[in-house]
């Protein structure tokens, strides 16, 4: 049975809406869109859409500690089914501003974890093709 429920946006907190769509834009393509100071819209090509919303005293998730400010969430990208592939996507999204969370023994965990600009996890996977 259908609940005519559809999904939107994920929604990500944050002190600076438009940056972040920016970021986000140049990892995913899209045109940001500003709703006001407050919030910004991203919808993605082929995927769901991001939103951004402003935080007055907004303290980024700390990875990979738990206890304090969890990461509550993370997004994953699927970034190519080669690891040339996923240096490239790692090499744009440095570029955009992200930053390496872990690095360590990546080739044997398929993925590599980042941090975006306002500090939110993400991780770039590498594909498997079976």
């Amino acid at each position: 049975m259908e609940s005519g429920i559809r999904f939107r946006f994920v929604v990500l907190d944050c002190p600076d809406p438009r940056a972040l769509a920016r970021f986000y834009a140049g990892v995913l393509g899209g045109t940001p869109q500003e709703v006001d100071d407050e919030w910004v819209v991203l919808r993605v090509p082929g995927g769901p859409g991001l939103a951004f919303q402003r935080v007055d005293g907004y303290t980024p998730p700390e990875w990979p500690r738990a206890d304090r400010n969890p990461q509550q969430f993370h997004i994953d990208f699927d970034a190519g089914s080669t690891w040339e592939e996923v240096d490239a996507a790692e090499k744009r999204v440095l570029e955009l501003g992200a930053r390496v969370l872990d690095a360590e023994d990546y080739e044997t965990k398929d993925f590599r974890v980042y941090a975006d600009p306002a500090g939110h996890p993400f991780c770039l996977c590498r594909i498997e093709h079976t």
